[in-house]
């Protein structure tokens, strides 16, 4: 690192030159990202995508869909309210180019009572799906008779993203000031407490014009835009709090550029570390092959690898032109001897009682973990929405008027190596149709049997041989059948998230038939997200516990250290899971009941596990570097506790603030996603961090350090022996 703080420092003007190009360039490309994102994240290749274009390519299924929602008023007639609707429908037809319309009547069972449902099928979207719906809307405005409500994927996505947008701005605005105010308590003035702020700002604009150019190579969700400055802000400030703490110590007694040199090798060593751990937890959500995992891994990496890099090349640059100026504008006087003072005491005196502080804090997180065990996962979908806006208001009427929530529709599209009216291919069909009635789960089959009134392939065949009758049955053959494939839809007597749904899918793919058979529908949907998931995570897990356990023996030269680390953190975080079913899932303390969103126990464990190494690395940094000195593991541990307690403690409390910032935002799983970072962080900064680690220092010794021991010793030797 001696060699990296020289370049580093004889090139700080130059890299300060640098990084306001860096700035301008990306910055621009930055206010654009909002732009290219859209969709909610659950995506991945697999026989659902698959499916769902055979149905297009095929059966002339709409790529995309407008649910229109119709109300009547008061004092208008049912046939004034159909006639209206009609009207309606056709000139959104013609206005928006639709590739056709699904009107309402009281036959097909899209009216009930005042209440009726229109769909504008769209066979492509070209990217002028927003004007087209502003087109439509100008037609709602205009009805004096009814009121009209829209909703449907695409405008459920663009209301997604600005309610995300929206999120991004209330958290910054909640997080930023109080952030600052906790910058101000730990350095005392307003020069050294705005640089972090600024470094934060900085990564975060700079990343988000770097994540820009993903969008053509990948779909780009819109969680993207609160994990980027979530993971940025935090991480830049704490990486800042680091290094000026430790700046601002060696200024006193050293020249800027000694100060700025020791500074880089210690924290900047620290820095490179615990970004390399956050980096590494982040990587281990890339085994997941789903759009959503893929774009925060991606997000989350570059937004990490751009905190490390401006905090050492962009901060000692500013500190080397700032040098002692860094202490100006002070309107706070902070004592450090006093803060190090309490903490030294405290460290003592958990140290005194290390077996009773242990068995305290394990039952304070064994305890808060007990809720984990009810923890339901579902994918987000509507009801991630704020129920302010009007797609949301629309889908829930829609969904209790007109959707039985107790059935799920799943779509089989069989593929014959011929033409499906050939004798044998329809033999099987047939055969297919009867073994998916005869499954308990199946309430109802649509198929070319159902729609023909046949029983038999033999009935069909002799119905499409007669001439005057095939004629008449066109349409419903062409609705089951294209050439060499065939449409079958099961309805299934349970709710379409439910665990029989999944496990109905996955036998029915794994049937053995004449036929190549594909499953659409959404318990298919559901079923390759969650098996994805649950397949592929524990790769990752490996991956994380693995490589953050070798990076951190080599930091610290101990086998056990890493060890304890890895173990807290495991349980912390399975204590926060806890928390989190008990507030949201139970809906205390004021938090509306919902279900645990699938992404989050992965996303906190990518970002926590990560995030949470910063401050052990810190800690034990400091413990490691004192006892190399005294060789003194207790003395080792409580002047490392008062020395970078303090810090620590503001670095987690601006973590708290700004990812916390986002339980006050309104898309549920953002929501979700602030309040487990704050809450990990959390009990890492106090149950683990204040209790755990210093009781298990205590209790193994000199043991902490056994690989360093040991290789310390053998060196002595040799010294003496060469002597």
């Amino acid at each position: 690192m001696n060699k990296v703080a020289n370049a580093l420092y004889a090139s700080r003007k130059i890299l300060l030159v640098l990084w306001i190009i860096l700035i301008i360039g990306f910055g621009f490309y930055a206010a654009k990202l909002p732009s290219v994102l859209g969709g909610n994240g659950f995506e991945m290749k697999g026989m659902y995508k698959d499916t769902e274009q055979l149905l297009v390519d095929k059966f002339d299924v709409s790529e995309a869909q407008i649910i229109v929602l119709f109300e009547k008023k008061d004092g208008v007639s049912d046939s004034k309210f159909q006639q209206t609707i009609a009207q309606y429908m056709q000139k959104a037809k013609e206005k928006s180019d639709a590739s056709k319309v699904d009107i309402p009547t009281a036959s097909n069972k899209m009216i009930k009572g005042s209440t009726a449902y229109g769909i504008i099928h769209f066979n492509h979207d070209d990217g002028t799906m927003d004007k087209r719906v502003e087109k439509i809307r100008t037609l709602s405005a205009e009805e004096k008779e009814m009121s009209v409500k829209l909703t449907g994927g695409p405008i459920i996505e663009k209301d997604m993203n600005t309610a995300s947008q929206a999120d991004l701005a209330k958290a910054e605005a909640i997080g930023i000031p109080v952030a600052l105010v906790v910058l101000l308590l730990a350095f005392g003035g307003v020069v050294a407490a705005a640089i972090p702020l600024m470094i934060g700002i900085v990564t975060v604009v700079t990343t988000m014009g770097v994540v820009y150019f993903f969008h053509p190579y990948t779909e780009l969700s819109i969680f993207i835009l609160n994990v980027i400055p979530m993971i940025g802000l935090a991480l830049s400030i704490d990486f800042a709090l680091l290094f000026i703490n430790r700046f601002k110590e060696e200024i006193q007694t050293k020249s800027v550029e000694q100060a700025i040199k020791i500074t880089i090798q210690t924290a900047g060593r620290s820095v490179i570390f615990s970004g390399l751990c956050v980096f590494i937890g982040l990587a281990g959500m890339l085994f997941i092959q789903v759009d959503i995992f893929q774009n925060v891994a991606l997000g989350g990496m570059a937004v990490v690898f751009i905190a490390v890099f401006s905090a050492l090349t962009l901060l000692p640059s500013i500190l080397a032109i700032l040098g002692t100026r860094i202490n100006r504008l002070r309107i706070l006087k902070v004592s450090e001897q006093g803060g190090q003072s309490r903490w030294r005491s405290f460290a003592t005196f958990v140290m005194k009682k290390p077996v009773t502080m242990t068995i305290v804090s394990l039952i304070i997180l064994l305890v808060a973990l007990i809720p984990v065990r009810d923890m339901h996962l579902e994918i987000p979908s509507s009801e991630a929405l704020p129920t302010k806006y009007e797609s949301r208001q629309a889908f829930d009427t829609y969904n209790d008027t007109f959707i039985n929530k107790n059935t799920a529709d799943v779509y089989f599209v069989l593929e014959a190596k011929q033409d499906m009216l050939n004798e044998k291919p329809l033999t099987n069909a047939f055969i297919f149709i009867k073994q998916l009635k005869e499954d308990s789960l199946v309430k109802q089959v649509d198929s070319i049997s159902t729609a023909l009134n046949v029983k038999s392939s033999d009935q069909l065949q002799a119905m499409l041989e007669n001439p005057q009758i095939s004629a008449q049955t066109k349409p419903a053959v062409d609705s089951f059948i294209n050439g060499h494939y065939m449409l079958i839809k099961a309805t299934l007597d349970t709710d379409q998230n439910s665990d029989q749904a999944k496990d109905f899918v996955r036998k029915w793919k794994d049937k053995r038939s004449p036929f190549t058979v594909h499953i659409g529908g959404y318990p298919k949907f559901e079923q390759e997200i969650f098996d994805e998931i649950y397949e592929k995570a524990p790769y990752g897990l490996a991956l994380v516990l693995f490589s953050t356990y070798v990076i951190l023996m080599i930091a610290f030269r101990s086998v056990l250290i890493p060890l304890k680390a890895i173990i807290m953190n495991i349980l912390s975080l399975t204590a926060t899971f806890g928390l989190l079913v008990w507030l949201f899932q139970n809906g205390h303390l004021g938090l509306t009941e919902s279900n645990i969103a699938l992404v989050l126990p992965v996303f906190v464990f990518g970002l926590v596990f990560g995030l949470s190494m910063d401050y052990e690395v810190f800690l034990i940094s400091r413990i490691h570097e004192v006892y190399h000195q005294t060789r003194d593991n207790n003395v080792a541990t409580v002047e490392g506790l008062a020395s970078t307690s303090k810090i620590i403690t503001s670095a987690a409390l601006i973590m708290i603030v700004i990812t916390g910032a986002f339980a006050f935002t309104d898309v549920t799983p953002v929501k979700q996603m602030g309040v487990g970072i704050a809450l990990a962080i959390f009990i890492d900064a106090t149950i683990v961090r204040m209790l755990l680690v210093p009781s298990l220092m205590k209790l193994l010794g000199d043991a902490n350090w056994w690989f360093f021991t040991k290789k310390r010793d053998k060196s002595s030797s040799n010294e003496q022996l060469k002597s």
